[in-house]
């Protein structure tokens, strides 16, 4: 580039950020691209699962429940997947800023032209066979930047030098400078700050409706993870009552046996507690086969699954199915109060209806006709040695200096305005906007009495399934204990003769029914207030800062 040129560029740039400076800054966005993207995103891998190695001891994978949740939200897939859905949102807001992304354009043009002459007063001879040849180097800068109220502004400034073997020019070469300034404002249609920021508002409504259906797919997580924790904890229990069981039966074969050694216990009798081994092995294989896929299903959801160390591992879950709390009653409607205030489904249906009440006036503002104020400022110079036509004698030397002096001196200015009114016949495009907003607020108002229905019967339906498994709790205690007490019953009475063997193993059959009974009363109990928080939003509270972490 020349230095005339260069330092045109140089003195536009001066002059534009200075003209920005004075002017209202735009709607600005407190996000950035660095800013949103996070580093899985920025990643061509998928990390590995977190922290599984903090909780591996003596060779076992030890997980409270607190645990088994905190590895769910950091590693279940599900929730990662739902999560993209608000990282999408992110950027859709992001990318609603751009109307008002100013922009600078610069350009430059040179271009050398050499042709036939056909007349004396093109000013190169007498004689066609003599050339007319040009140079013309043209350099221009402009900003253009649109703010909220829908002003937009622009300015630029062109410089060019032009020279030719032309006996007619004054000046030869000779320099031009142009400053334009214009701005077009919307006087109805896209007029003021609520049309141009419309579009921010829902993008940022929507953002904030991803994070609450976010926040409900973690509430179903939560209780899912949950409930397989406590469905390990059964199965493992399980296991241990068949076992013991199992146990037992082999203790009453082998007296048995030794009975009928003795001649004691008739041949034909010995087949009934053998028969008893048999079947109470075959609920221990199917206890053990439950307890595998209870735990599988449990790694799969803490991620362990895809760590090859921590998948291979023993799980030792420290939860008890015992509570030594007093057994909790729940009021009805202080749950439903609760769940009506506190459930995120709820939080995501309000930001849709803010939603459809922005479009439905923003769709308003497009049926108004398109009335629009513009104007513009111009001011030129021009500069370059000045001969005289008659002798061919330079006059006075000239350049680019008193090109951008006369330029700025504003001698030779150019103004006008225009105002413009579009009134369309029939405006299709902006009634269908406007059915479908209404259409959709139709819909979401719909929906927000259909979710509050949903989390009313959901929160009466927990309610009652706890008050169930409350009762079932004390009466399979009841039932074990007295099962026990047969037991011991029937043992007396075998010892001292009184029954024979049949008793004992009926009554050790009764006891393992009621101690798998009580402990499925007692995970049913731990299901259901569970079940009661997932209902109310209250199994969200303890783990909302990791929830935030994850949809920030």
């Amino acid at each position: 580039m020349s230095p005339v040129l260069l330092a045109t560029a140089r003195l536009a740039s001066v002059l534009l950020f200075a003209l920005v400076a004075v002017l209202p800054a735009p709607s600005q966005s407190p996000e950035s691209y660095r800013g949103l993207l996070t580093a899985r995103d920025r990643a061509d891998k998928l990390p590995p699962p977190q922290h599984l190695a903090d909780f591996i001891k003596d060779g076992k994978l030890t997980l409270s429940l607190h645990d088994a949740i905190l590895l769910t939200l950091e590693n279940s897939s599900n929730i990662q997947l739902q999560e993209t859905n608000v990282e999408y949102q992110k950027f859709n807001l992001l990318s609603q800023f751009q109307p008002f992304d100013p922009t600078i354009q610069s350009s430059l043009n040179i271009n050398r032209y050499s042709s036939p002459t056909y007349s004396q007063l093109q000013g190169v001879g007498l004689s066609a066979s003599t050339a007319l040849n040009s140079l013309s180097q043209t350099g221009q800068i402009s900003y253009s930047q649109t703010f909220t109220p829908g002003t937009n502004i622009s300015a630029s400034i062109t410089s060019g030098k032009s020279s030719a073997n032309d006996s007619y020019y004054y000046f030869n070469p000779y320099f031009t400078s142009t400053l334009n300034l214009s701005f077009t404002q919307p006087l109805l249609r896209g007029a003021g700050r609520f049309a141009n920021t419309a579009q921010i508002k829902i993008a940022r409504r929507n953002l904030e409706q991803s994070r609450s259906s976010f926040e409900a797919e973690v509430n179903d997580a939560i209780l899912n993870v949950v409930s397989q924790y406590w469905n390990a904890v059964q199965a493992r229990g399980a296991l241990d009552v068949n076992q013991k069981s199992f146990k037992l039966a082999e203790a009453s074969y082998d007296r048995d046996k030794r009975s009928l050694e003795l001649g004691a216990l008739p041949p034909l009798d010995i087949y009934r507690s053998q028969s008893e081994v048999a079947a109470r092995k075959v609920g221990v294989i199917q206890a053990q086969y439950a307890l595998t896929v209870a735990e599988e299903s449990l790694r799969l959801t803490i991620g362990a699954d895809r760590d090859p160390q921590a998948g291979a591992l023993e799980l030792n879950l420290t939860e008890k199915p015992q509570t030594d709390a007093a057994l909790e009653n729940v009021d009805e409607q202080t749950a439903l109060t609760q769940a009506l205030s506190q459930r995120p489904e709820l939080s995501a249906v309000q930001n849709a209806l803010a939603n459809d009440v922005t479009s439905i006036r923003l769709a308003h503002n497009q049926l108004e006709p398109n009335l629009q104020l513009q104007g513009f400022y111009q001011s030129s110079g021009l500069g370059g040695n000045q001969y005289n036509l008659t002798s061919g004698q330079l006059i006075a030397p000239g350049g680019f200096g008193s090109s951008m002096s006369q330029l700025f001196g504003f001698g030779f200015p150019g103004y006008g305005g225009t105002l413009s009114l579009t009134l369309p016949v029939r405006n299709h495009a902006g009634q269908a906007a406007l059915g479908s907003a209404l259409v959709s607020r139709t819909h979401d108002l719909t929906s927000s009495g259909q979710i509050r229905e949903a989390i009313t019967q959901e929160v009466r339906n927990a309610v009652h399934q706890l008050e169930e498994a409350r009762l079932a709790l004390s009466a399979g205690q009841a039932s074990f204990d007295l099962a026990q007490k047969t037991l011991a019953s029937e043992q007396r009475k075998f010892e001292l003769g009184a029954e024979t063997n049949f008793f004992v193993l009926d009554a050790q059959t009764r006891v393992a029914q009621a101690e798998l009974i009580l402990l499925q009363t007692q995970i049913n109990y731990r299901v259901a207030l569970a079940a009661v928080g997932h209902s109310t939003g209250d199994l969200l509270v303890p783990y909302h800062v990791q929830i935030t972490g994850l949809s920030h």
